[in-house]
């Protein structure tokens, strides 16, 4: 009889650990998926909601801190997904242009956000988006889009002075050679260097320029036609 009761028991143990441990460890990863949905539904760009926290993830978390005014720690903890998951969480992907960065017509820059705004003369937000730069090369201040130390404003295909990357769409706004363009690509295979999804954080350093997505370049080079104010706040 003995035997019976403790084969009986096993079974319920055995069958308890069965039944636990799966949904144990499918609650961990549902919990993983659900914050990368609401990023992604909050335009911050978590990638696919696949239930890992790897680069891609994380930066996406740094740009809803970054747009919420908290440290950018990457990590999802507990003040982070308190603030993700309230209803009036902002949306990464629309900032409002930050206070005391001048008026009128203007690119306005933020290290502190790694965000770029084209604004239009009466205060309308035509662009926006993610930036990397290097805050110790390039000093917060006013400046103009132009031509420096001899050098020309604007070049569509620029090279670096490395000569192993191209600069794209290329727009010169401080002394001497730091200006906008996109993530520089390769000249041996055309890639980027990086992934989109670094703009946006400070998860890399440039070597001073300010890199922007292929499309906010485009919008950049179309918007700098003439002479430009810019304000690095």
């Amino acid at each position: 009889m003995r035997r019976v009761l403790a084969a009986i028991v096993t079974g319920l143990v055995l069958v308890a650990m069965v039944g636990t441990t799966p949904s144990s460890a499918g609650a961990a990863e549902d919990w993983v998926v659900k914050a990368q949905k609401r990023l992604n539904a909050l335009g911050c760009g978590a990638g696919p909601a696949d239930g890992e926290v790897g680069p891609w993830t994380r930066s996406a978390v740094v740009r809803f801190q970054s747009r919420d005014g908290m440290r950018q720690s990457g990590h999802l903890d507990a003040r982070t997904r308190k603030h993700l998951y309230a209803e009036d969480a902002p949306r990464c992907d629309d900032r409002p242009v930050p206070p005391h960065s001048g008026s009128g017509r203007r690119i306005v820059v933020s290290q502190a956000q790694n965000w770029v705004w084209l604004v239009a003369p009466k205060g309308h937000v035509l662009a926006q988006g993610g930036m990397v730069d290097n805050p110790s090369v390039l000093r917060r201040g006013s400046y103009a889009v132009g031509s420096y130390c001899g050098r020309a404003a604007r070049i569509k295909l620029n090279s670096s002075t490395s000569g192993d990357v191209w600069l794209d769409n290329f727009v010169r706004f401080a002394p001497c050679g730091i200006g906008f363009h996109r993530i520089p690509r390769s000249k041996s295979n055309g890639h980027q260097i990086h992934a989109d999804w670094i703009l946006g954080t400070n998860m890399a350093a440039s070597h001073g320029c300010i890199r922007l997505s292929k499309a906010l370049s485009q919008r950049v080079w179309g918007f700098t036609t003439r002479r430009t104010p810019v304000r690095v706040v």
